[in-house]
């Protein structure tokens, strides 16, 4: 089988590549060249040179800036805190790469995501599962793919630990099997949001009003870019209990603050919905829901909308519900679909 694996340069898809060689497949390691950075794409060359395999870098370059940079920026602009590395699976990794992959003659796509992918017998759809390692799953950022993407799908790495990784890694003298993970999105320099955002957001820094949940003023902001809900600091305002970020308001470019207690909320509403493990459900469905990648997975109710939104009911109130980010759905260990949070309340 001829498989085309997504090699970042991280020791995830570089062992990834190398147990897809182990079992017999004919292995083609492609980057993905979506900024102008040449630290991956040497890490990747040098890993497929010791791996043995072809390796070509792909020039996705425009399509990752229309696609995924101007949504982002975008997003901000609303003052919404998107998640790109959703966009980037749906229509880079898992779309525009697949059509390379395709033209190279490749069979499946594969990455060193910690996810699975099963088939269900009964129904025949292919199941989008949690890796095995549950502090490395990565299932959250794929709840975009789709049943055809998912059919010629392949993670290597997704019944792994991360340590039994770093240990294969090593085993094989890989050069990246100590290589530290990266936290930061990766077409932002040094995670400075800040700086992108003020070079690609036109009146990204305008000062306006921070209220109190009564509208009285309490201070200035510096732009609405600086800001997230649920965070405390920064704010540059002295008060007797802490104040949290509660709302962002671009039409009054204002900032809303209150208390921790008000950052809790029990329900959202959410577009862009995908449905993977089931069809779009008719009526209301209970599920274990996750609002952020970190945060805890929380019952909840989701009800179907005649606008194809959702209405998602908390069991328990939940901290900072950000408009912008995906909420994602669970039944055990499979992903039931996602969508992308429009705003906090009904």
């Amino acid at each position: 089988m001829k498989v085309v694996i997504a090699m970042s340069g991280g020791v995830d898809s570089s062992v990834a590549a190398a147990l897809l060689k182990k079992e017999g497949h004919e292995v083609i390691g492609a980057t993905m060249q979506i900024i102008s950075s040449g630290n991956a794409e040497a890490d990747a060359r040098q890993v497929a040179r010791r791996l043995g395999i072809p390796h070509h870098v792909m020039d996705f370059k425009d399509i990752f800036a229309r696609r995924v940079i101007d949504n982002f920026c975008r997003e901000y602009r609303l003052g919404r805190t998107p998640n790109p590395c959703v966009l980037c699976n749906k229509y880079i990794k898992f779309g525009v790469l697949w059509e390379r992959a395709r033209e190279l003659g490749a069979d499946f796509l594969a990455t060193g995501h910690h996810a699975r992918v099963e088939r269900d017998e009964t129904t025949g759809n292919y199941l989008l599962k949690k890796g095995a390692d549950t502090q490395k799953d990565q299932s959250y950022f794929l709840c975009q793919l789709n049943q055809e993407q998912l059919s010629r799908t392949l993670f290597p790495i997704g019944n792994l630990t991360k340590d039994k990784v770093r240990q294969i890694a090593r085993e094989l003298e890989l050069p990246v099997a100590d290589r530290p993970e990266s936290q930061e999105i990766c077409f932002i320099p040094d995670d400075d949001y800040p700086g992108f955002l003020e070079n690609h957001v036109p009146g990204a820094t305008a000062s306006g009003p921070i209220l109190d949940r009564e509208g009285n003023m309490l201070g200035q902001h510096q732009g609405l870019i600086y800001y997230t809900v649920g965070q405390r600091k920064g704010l540059g305002i002295a008060t007797a209990e802490p104040l949290y970020v509660t709302a962002i308001e671009p039409d009054r470019n204002a900032i809303v603050v209150g208390t921790k207690e008000h950052t809790y909320g029990m329900e959202l509403v959410a577009d862009n919905l995908n449905w993977i493990a089931i069809a779009r459900p008719e009526h209301p469905i209970r599920v274990k829901a996750r609002i952020r990648y970190r945060h805890a997975e929380a019952e909840a109710t989701v009800t179907p909308l005649d606008n194809d939104s959702v209405y998602v009911k908390f069991s328990e109130p939940q901290m900072a519900i950000t408009p912008g980010q995906s909420v994602v759905f669970y039944d055990g260990d499979t992903v039931i679909g996602g969508g992308t949070i429009m705003r906090q309340g009904r």
